[in-house]
């Protein structure tokens, strides 16, 4: 389970700076979640044609999970802020969403390596992961058009890595989708989608 205080320490260590502001990439609220949240019809009305609709949420997924890292950071001075609010706090991201605009994408971008084989079924495996590094490219270069050192942080893996090396550098690569979603909140170009309870922050188109 992860732990609120070890990782703010770990990266206040890394980065000689207190944290201002948590980004997470999972649903989050002030109440327990049960069911669809106002933040996910309100983000699947907007994005839901271009398949980047929300997963429906549930007691089980992400369950107490969810609701220890919430209070787990409240504890720690970053409470939950759903609209503007006082730093430090925490925040929900969703990254397909954020893609698309950072992208100024018509829909979803393929970068899932777990769903390669529905994004090209027609395609070898070997075809499938070169059009995979490709997406993955185009994202770490308009990512560092926002945070210089993204391209230098993410170096591709190589083409015959492992399906949890794949899953590894996806993860580190929504990490710092997170990371940027977090600087336009601070920056005042992102919204937050939701209502009192939760709400998920989205950059603006070209933030």
């Amino acid at each position: 389970m992860p732990e609120p205080s070890a990782l703010l320490a770990a990266a206040t260590s890394l980065v000689g700076a207190p944290v201002t502001l948590v980004a997470i990439d999972m649903p989050l609220s002030r109440l327990p979640i049960v069911s669809r949240r106002v933040s996910d019809n309100k983000v699947s009305s907007l994005y839901g044609a271009r398949h980047a609709g929300t997963h429906t949420p549930s007691a089980l997924r992400p369950g107490r999970l969810s609701d220890d890292l919430t209070k787990g950071f409240a504890r720690e001075g970053y409470p939950l802020i759903t609209s503007g609010g006082t730093l430090p706090a925490l925040i929900e991201v969703y990254p397909h969403p954020a893609l698309i605009e950072l992208a100024v994408a018509n829909r979803r971008l393929p970068y899932k390596h777990g769903k390669a084989r529905a994004y090209w079924p027609e395609d070898d495996r070997l075809t499938r992961r070169r059009k995979l590094y490709e997406v993955w490219g185009g994202i770490i270069e308009l990512l560092e058009t926002r945070i210089r050192g993204v391209a230098t942080a993410l170096t591709l893996p190589d083409l015959g890595c492992r399906g949890y090396e794949l899953k590894a550098f996806e993860d580190a690569l929504d990490a710092v989708v997170c990371a940027w979603v977090g600087v336009c909140v601070l920056d005042g170009t992102a919204k937050p989608y939701g209502d009192d309870t939760s709400a998920i922050w989205i950059p603006n188109q070209g933030a």
